[in-house]
């Protein structure tokens, strides 16, 4: 039985993946600075490791400690607008964040990664979908470090045969249980439900985009789903020397407008969204080519967008953020 330390495991990602991981047989030890995540969210019995992954020596201790034989690195500032006004932030959390941490695992001998990507390395895509083998282009800070994170672990491959494999994620939402909901400011149906609870309308940036209604299309993806994903990684990781790539998405697109129609269904009424300026950087549309992970790690999506926005609402109700 293998034993997987997940940065950032008290996070809303990681809080899934931990539980897909035990699900699966594995051992779970979950690393956590909990600048964002919550110690209810991380399962009775999990050992946790209060630490950030910029503090190499705790690292290595946790590694050795707990004899962890692969990590799954979540932990990560993520909030694209927020890194165009810190992006030195950014880069000291992100890129060197990830230095030490691979220093770490480099130090005690530990050859496992899954590290946790994001279609903001692509910017602006030049088709939909958008294949693995894409120009990269970020348009944020945020994304920089994204793809700054994946030389690091192939150099790390390369160099000290680091078995890898970077999971670039599209939308993520819903929840597999209530407790694990998404409370983020950032993501677009925790923000529709923050405005409805103000009393406020909920946004969309921008109606004229070339799309079927104006507004943006985005691949949304239930976090169960990517949290298996972790899982069929973690796999590959053990069973071979991976140096992979995929794109983690459904291969759909739906546009703002649509998904706010699927909100109002969902809480039986119209929740009256107005349309404000652009904001800049929103490509008009970002869907995954999703064949590569299906056909190499005998993965797929299984949930469609009204599953994620109704466990959503579920988890905001039953947790109401503070």
């Amino acid at each position: 039985m293998t034993t997987w330390l997940v940065t950032g495991g008290a996070g809303y990602i990681g809080s899934h993946v931990v539980r897909a991981l035990q699900e699966s047989g594995r051992r779970v030890v979950v690393l956590d600075d909990f600048s964002s995540g919550l110690e209810r969210k991380v399962p009775a019995g999990v050992p946790i490791v209060r630490a950030s992954i910029a503090d190499r020596a705790a690292v290595a201790e946790a590694l050795r400690a707990h004899q962890i034989d692969g990590v799954i690195h979540l932990a990560a500032k993520k909030a694209a607008g927020e890194s165009v006004t810190m992006p030195l932030y950014y880069y000291r959390e992100n890129v060197g964040g990830m230095v030490e941490l691979l220093a770490a695992m480099n130090n005690v001998g530990v050859t496992k990664c899954v590290y946790s990507s994001s279609a903001a390395v692509y910017g602006t895509p030049g088709e939909n979908p958008i294949h693995e083998d894409a120009r990269l282009a970020p348009e944020s800070p945020y994304g920089e470090t994204k793809v700054v994170g994946e030389w690091l672990v192939r150099s790390a491959g390369l160099a000290d045969g680091v078995s890898w494999v970077a999971l670039r994620y599209f939308n993520v939402a819903g929840a597999a249980s209530d407790e694990l909901g998404d409370n983020s400011i950032n993501n677009l149906i925790p923000m529709v439900f923050r405005a409805l609870a103000n009393g406020e309308r909920p946004q969309i940036f921008g109606a004229d985009y070339p799309t079927i209604d104006g507004t943006c299309i985005r691949d949304y993806i239930h976090v169960s789903d990517l949290a298996d994903a972790h899982v069929a990684a973690a796999a590959l990781c053990e069973s071979s020397v991976s140096s992979e790539i995929f794109n983690v998405g459904r291969g759909v697109g739906s546009s703002v407008r649509e998904v706010m129609d699927t909100i109002g269904s969902v809480l039986g009424r119209d929740i009256d969204p107005e349309v404000v300026a652009r904001r800049v950087g929103d490509p008009p549309a970002s869907t995954a080519a999703t064949s590569r992970i299906e056909e190499a790690l005998t993965w797929q999506a299984t949930h469609e967008l009204r599953a994620m926005v109704a466990s959503a609402w579920s988890a905001w109700q039953a947790y109401p953020p503070n």
